[in-house]
């Protein structure tokens, strides 16, 4: 989401608190403080959505603004009233998925005040008994129902809060189709209100209609045997990917990821991507984690996206087209893995080039025209290199031998940090 320039925290004095931001619950005025209520009845204007600002009705004296679509004309819309009395109306904890953390990348935090209410997520811990810190919470409104997968563990317990009365459904589909039909689904329905309801069933059996808009489901796993399972170790099961023999083996990766090193917040490359194998790996390392997957064949990009979606990355961005011409315009990397076409033209020198300093280049050779560029770069620019081969053991007749995979050159190198 991109806000104008004058919205920058950075870019704007400092003032007093202007703005408070009040967490409100499906109990309305009732829930809220004496100095809540106090706040929304001085405030000259009163931003919020049509339920917020219906559930505080008694106490608004102001002007009542509903938000608006997109979301950045509401933010611009309380930017434009900057230093008078304003309250926004938000769900519960605005700081926890919540509107105070799309507030306070415009505005700077000393200029608000903020009075936050239980979050969803905590009622519903409360009513579920469960220990919110060995939780894990997910917010799915709005975003991809797969996110839920590499939770998808023995034992697990998941709080998710949906977008609507669809939500649960499709939750319960997905948990089902991927061999976990047999968790415990518990629906939890306008929770702090009147309308408050909980409801627990078998996600492969739940009904799961009627649902109320407002909801968060609980899911205590259970795996069938054949569910799938994503392993939190680097170096996943080559079968769990689609793909048509273009992959980096779960070996090789798995020494390729450490080579990488993710570190929180950073972007990797991964130039002529096959499978996508890498990049979602990067990206299952932390949430904060973001890649690009650059992949010429149209049919392998394609089946990229689909790998993203079932390993619970969708936002993994799947670029299509040939290096270096479809780096053109992509944001600059942390990290770049080059594990197909290195050996094209211009292709190995567009991602040194586009590398941050101090950021870390990974390079992989099966052939020899590629094992050369990466001799070459290691005379030149030094870092690593590495010899990998993987024997597997396989029939001989009515015996076993040895069956060694192509071996591998590994080169991998960290720019310098500008002077």
């Amino acid at each position: 989401m991109r806000f104008l320039s004058t919205a920058d925290p950075s870019t704007l004095p400092a003032a007093a608190p202007w703005l408070t931001i009040v967490g409100i619950g499906e109990d309305g005025l009732a829930g809220l403080s004496d100095a809540a209520k106090a706040t929304i009845a001085k405030a000259e204007i009163v931003f919020g959505g049509a339920r917020h600002l219906e559930l505080a009705s008694p106490a608004i004296a102001g002007d009542r603004r509903g938000w608006l679509s997109p979301f950045e004309r509401s933010v611009e819309a309380v930017l434009a009233v900057r230093n008078r009395p304003v309250v926004v109306l938000a769900s519960g904890d605005p700081y926890f998925f919540g509107v105070g953390v799309t507030l306070s990348r415009a505005i700077p935090r000393a200029e608000m005040t903020v009075l936050p209410a239980p979050s969803s997520f905590s009622l519903a811990a409360s009513r579920m008994g469960w220990a919110l810190q060995d939780t894990v919470c997910l917010s799915l409104h709005g975003r991809p129902v797969d996110l839920i997968r590499p939770h998808l563990h023995p034992g697990a317990r998941i709080l998710a809060l949906t977008s609507d009365s669809d939500g649960p459904k499709a939750l319960a589909r997905l948990v089902s189709e991927v061999g976990f039909g047999r968790s415990a689904l518990t629906v939890l329905e306008a929770l702090g209100g009147p309308r408050e309801r909980v409801r627990t069933q078998r996600a492969d059996g739940a009904a799961l209609d009627g649902i109320d808009m407002l909801n968060v489901c609980a899911v205590e796993v259970v795996a069938d045997a054949e569910a799938r399972i994503l392993p939190f170790t680097a170096g996943l099961d080559d079968g769990l990917f689609e793909h048509d023999g273009q992959i980096t083996k779960r070996e090789v990766r798995a020494l390729t990821l450490s080579a990488l090193a993710p570190r929180r917040g950073e972007l990797l490359w991964d130039i002529g991507a096959g499978s996508g194998s890498i990049g979602i790996e990067w990206m299952l390392a932390d949430p904060s984690l973001r890649a690009a997957a650059i992949e010429a064949v149209p049919e392998r990009a394609a089946r990229i996206a689909r790998n993203a979606g079932w390993f619970g990355v969708p936002g993994l961005t799947v670029v299509e087209g040939v290096a270096p011409a479809a780096l053109a315009g992509l944001p600059e990397p942390d990290a770049v893995f080059i594990g197909g076409g290195g050996s094209e033209d211009g292709v190995f020198e567009a991602a040194v080039a586009a590398l941050k300093p101090g950021g870390r280049l990974v390079a992989n050779a099966v052939t020899t025209e590629m094992e050369a560029v990466l001799l070459s770069a290691h005379s030149r620019l030094g870092g690593s290199l590495t010899r990998i081969d993987v024997a597997r053991a396989a029939p001989v007749g009515q015996m076993t031998g040895w069956r060694p995979a192509m071996p591998v050159t590994q080169w991998s190198w960290t720019k310098p940090a500008k002077a």
